[in-house]
């Protein structure tokens, strides 16, 4: 169970703080039925109550300092999605939102910065499709990341960017 004013992720709501634990005043759900009430940082004021017990829904604690600085350590040698067919690789992009991992998402995020250069040096632009998961994918990942390490979501990319070529010196 989480603890009041702990940091998880939320199935595809991303990052939220548990606000309260609670049991729900509603006709035909047990008093006895403990509840979160979670803020999502993606939504100012925005709600989300869940019981505590949900099983539907994926829910895990956001990452530590140190778990985070090894995820980014290890962003060079995460491989990338390379799906051909242009409805495939939505679905495949939709599972790996759903996953709920970090590595998934720098999987897509990785695969469409590669397809965004490709395309760009063929005069085209980005696919709406590609262009709406990767910015979900990087919204996930900059706000989950932005708790352990403490830096603002806004610079992630940048800090990111920082470490990886640091990390690609070092080899």
């Amino acid at each position: 169970m989480f603890e009041k004013g702990e940091y998880i992720v939320y199935g595809t709501s991303g990052v939220c703080q548990v606000e309260d634990i609670t049991t729900m005043d509603m006709k035909g759900v047990p008093r006895d039925r403990l509840f979160y009430v979670l803020n999502p940082s993606s939504q100012k004021g925005g709600k989300i109550f869940t019981p505590v017990d949900n099983g539907k829904t994926y829910m895990r604690p956001v990452l530590t300092q140190e778990e985070a600085s090894k995820l980014i350590d290890e962003i060079p040698k995460i491989e990338e999605l390379w799906i051909a067919n242009e409805k495939l690789r939505e679905n495949q992009y939709k599972e790996c939102m759903k996953s709920c991992d970090c590595k998934e998402w720098i999987k897509i995020i990785k695969t469409l910065y590669l397809r965004k250069r490709t395309r760009s040096a063929q005069g085209k632009k980005i696919t709406s499709t590609d262009e709406k998961y990767l910015r979900m994918a990087e919204d996930y990942l900059y706000s989950e990341l932005e708790i352990p390490l403490g830096i603002p979501k806004e610079k992630m990319e940048e800090y990111i960017g920082e470490q990886v070529r640091k990390l690609e010196v070092k080899e």
